[in-house]
């Protein structure tokens, strides 16, 4: 029962939440960005830090974290490491970019970047210690914890696959809308060059 529990909590943990460290190379030139399609109220946590070679320059590194309307979460700029934290306010994309300070021409660091959303970035020590639970208890209350963010996600699917729908029954709509109106003009300015050649030759006196 122990290894069938921790197996399912492993599983829905995957499914759920996202976590797992990420190696950039950044050169002097090169701005990197990372970016993830989040829910709102929903927990983002990570850790930066380069990974110390032997360089000529003792390098650095600066980075900015962005929210899908613009607004900056996080801004750092020559440092060697880093950390940042937030809960999203908004359902969209988040960015994070990084760049390279004070290299040489040609130099390349490599960047550890430490990446955990949702469920991912709770702290289950810490739950452990206060509901004094562990082994498959600790499981379990990863497992609903996992299923309730499975919900979640699920939910929001829906929502967004019912705003594409309306999305494109909206854009049919106008696009019949303007066929019909382009089919308007074009009936009337044929009658209009219709009319204008019959002035045209009564005036002539050719009919």
């Amino acid at each position: 029962m122990g290894r069938s529990a921790a197996a399912a909590a492993l599983t829905l943990w995957w499914l759920t939440g996202c976590a797992g460290a990420v190696w950039l190379e950044l050169a002097t030139t090169a701005t990197k960005c990372l970016s993830e399609e989040i829910q709102s109220n929903v927990v983002v946590m990570a850790d930066y830090s380069i990974l110390f070679e032997e360089h000529p320059v003792r390098p650095y590194v600066s980075a900015k974290v962005t929210s899908p309307y613009g607004y900056v979460l996080h801004h750092a700029e020559k440092v060697t490491h880093g950390q940042f934290a937030f809960t999203t306010a908004e359902s969209g994309i988040y960015l994070a970019c990084f760049w390279a300070d004070t290299l040489d021409r040609g130099m390349v660091i490599n960047l550890n970047l430490d990446w955990r959303i949702g469920i991912a970035a709770k702290d289950w020590d810490s739950v452990a210690k206060k509901e004094k639970i562990d082994g498959v208890a600790l499981e379990l209350v990863k497992l609903e914890a996992a299923a309730r963010a499975i919900n979640g996600n699920l939910l929001y699917l829906v929502l967004k696959e019912a705003d594409m729908r309306n999305l494109s029954e909206w854009t049919q709509v106008k696009i019949t809308w303007l066929r019909l109106m382009s089919l308007a003009v074009c009936i009337t300015v044929s009658v209009l060059q219709v009319w204008h050649l019959k002035q045209f030759f009564r005036k002539k006196k050719l009919i």
